[in-house]
């Protein structure tokens, strides 16, 4: 099974060049990783560049004008150049795990997406993680319960690694809590609902409202809890003045008032792509 990784970005470019560290040291590498930016300066570009040489598998990067919080935009355009059979989507602030590409491969499974979790950092270590004098990735048991009591994170249960079994689908139709920073979906699955709904826009929903519609689909969910968690970077909340706007097509959603099918998503890009655009 092929992977690949998507990973969204905006104007952060210390933490994407922290994101790729990570991955650079996957235990199982993906096929490809792509990093899709929601319209940074240069600065971020140069970041990617740097990493191609290094990087085991083919790193490819994407950039659209900066026109307002685009992420399902920046997202179906990852998606739209891809060529794994599998879609793991990552955010720009999230670290990994060297196992998360391998443990990834593992929990996939037909008819099913899988929700991973996260663990917060605080700003103090965020900022030690930016300067590179700390790496939690490599942390001893002993240091990560150091790490908890000072409160440099904000829980420890997501590294607890548990196998397979029917309790991850204990909430097979539960959507509430899952997060595009960390979410596996057949490739096909995905675009069978055609994307993410880039009619969101700003910040809020559009990754539950994705997850609605491929449960509404037939594709259930997965748990990803106790076995891929990431690393998220403290920082300051974005904006949230459009989110009442994107609460409601959330809700029409799942009020069956809106089809499962977005009118406006992964198609076009792909069309584009083909045609050389």
């Amino acid at each position: 099974m092929s992977v690949s990784v998507i990973v969204v970005t905006y104007e952060w470019p210390k933490a994407l060049e922290r994101v790729l560290e990570s991955l650079s040291r996957q235990t199982v590498m993906p096929l490809e990783i792509i990093v899709t930016d929601d319209g940074s300066s240069p600065d971020t570009r140069a970041v990617v560049d740097a990493w191609q040489e290094k990087m085991e598998c083919e790193l490819h990067y994407l950039w659209q004008p900066d026109e307002g919080f685009r992420a399902a935009r920046a997202r179906n355009r990852g998606v739209a150049v891809s060529h794994g059979e599998y879609m793991v989507f990552l955010d720009g602030d999230c670290l990994v795990f060297p196992d998360f590409v391998e443990r990834h491969q593992r929990l996939a499974e037909m008819g099913c997406q899988v929700v991973g979790n996260r663990i917060l950092m605080d700003e103090a270590l965020s900022r030690r993680v930016l300067e590179g004098k700390e790496s939690p990735c490599r942390w001893s048991v002993l240091r990560w319960l150091k790490g908890r009591v000072s409160g440099e994170i904000n829980r420890l249960l997501p590294m607890v690694r548990l196998g397979e079994g029917q309790w991850r689908k204990r909430r097979a139709l539960k959507w509430k809590g899952a997060q595009s920073c960390n979410l596996g979906v057949w490739r096909r699955d995905f675009l069978a609902v055609n994307g993410f709904d880039e009619n969101f826009s700003g910040w809020g929903h559009e990754d539950a409202d994705l997850v609605v519609r491929l449960m509404g689909s037939g594709i259930i969910r997965k748990d990803g809890h106790f076995s891929v968690p990431v690393l998220h970077l403290w920082h300051r909340e974005n904006t949230r003045e459009l989110e009442p706007e994107n609460l409601q097509r959330l809700n029409d959603v799942l009020r069956g008032e809106r089809e499962l099918v977005a009118l406006s998503g992964v198609a076009n890009h792909i069309q584009d792509s083909e045609n050389g655009g």
